[in-house]
């Protein structure tokens, strides 16, 4: 009971009271810190109202997830993406037109942490420990992010034995894939698996078109940069003392853009 008490109120301490407004105009309402179980929150996945540009949110193969959801205010009409980090996984937030955001997450048992960066580098943090049973820790979780809104960029990862999580096959037969595959808004996507194979995991990006208001097209001029820079981010045993977390940076510059990123080796013997 003291633990519990200590962690709820580290939370209070870190996040505020939920809803609230922080220095340089942040409201950070969902999550709130403290003590927390994932089965007994209502999760509002099917009542997503503000992303950047619109849902559809995502075509993962996993539900009932935690949504990180608030605002930038005083703004202005200076709409610069801000920043959200979660866990150390450092991703670029865009917002609507009233500087909403909503963000779906998978995030593993233990301790977790969302902070959000506003433009002008005012931030605010909220930590939470989740103690769900039945929420299994990540041996292996690669996200994905990229920095321009219009683009809608794809994670395709083959497995050891040769199976292909990607948009349209979310979930492997021996467990993992896809948590959350975000098609607007500079994602994320999340590829996660508590049971890795042994073998080489070969992980790609495609630059597979533009989404926004009006849906899906391929117009080469329809994204926001010339080049885009995504972020491809892999974590090994997290939350764990034997925690690894490696960024690799990708350009992508063309409508069908299919740029090998890495190939990561998980419990080979030498």
């Amino acid at each position: 009971m003291k633990l519990r008490r200590f962690i709820l109120a580290l939370g209070v301490l870190l996040s505020g009271a939920p809803g609230l407004a922080a220095e340089g105009g942040i409201v950070l309402s969902s999550p709130v810190g403290g003590w927390r179980n994932g089965a007994l929150q209502e999760e509002r996945e099917a009542q997503i109202v503000a992303a950047y540009p619109k849902p559809p949110v995502d075509r993962g193969g996993q539900r009932n997830r935690t949504l990180i959801e608030g605002e930038l205010r005083r703004a202005g009409n200076d709409r610069k993406p801000g920043r959200f980090i979660v866990n150390g996984i450092d991703m670029p937030l865009h917002t609507d037109e009233q500087g909403r955001f909503v963000k779906p997450w998978a995030f593993g048992p233990g301790s977790n942490n969302v902070e959000i960066v506003a433009p002008n580098g005012s931030r605010q943090r909220v930590q939470f420990y989740e103690n769900h049973a039945g929420k299994t820790s990540a041996k292996l979780r690669v996200v994905l992010g990229w920095d321009d809104a219009k683009a809608e960029v794809d994670m395709h990862v083959i497995t050891p034995d040769g199976q292909h999580a990607f948009w349209a096959n979310p979930r492997l037969r021996t467990g993992g894939g896809l948590d959350v595959d975000s098609v607007d808004g500079g994602g994320p996507e999340i590829f996660s698996t508590a049971t890795p194979l042994p073998g080489a995991y070969l992980i790609y990006v495609n630059y597979w078109g533009n989404f926004n208001a009006a849906g899906y097209n391929f117009d080469p001029q329809a994204h926001e940069k010339p080049i885009i820079t995504a972020r491809v981010t892999i974590v090994q045993n997290e939350n764990t003392a034997d925690e690894r977390l490696e960024t690799v940076v990708v350009p992508l510059r063309r409508v069908g853009d299919l740029t090998f990123v890495r190939a990561l080796r998980i419990g080979e013997k030498k």
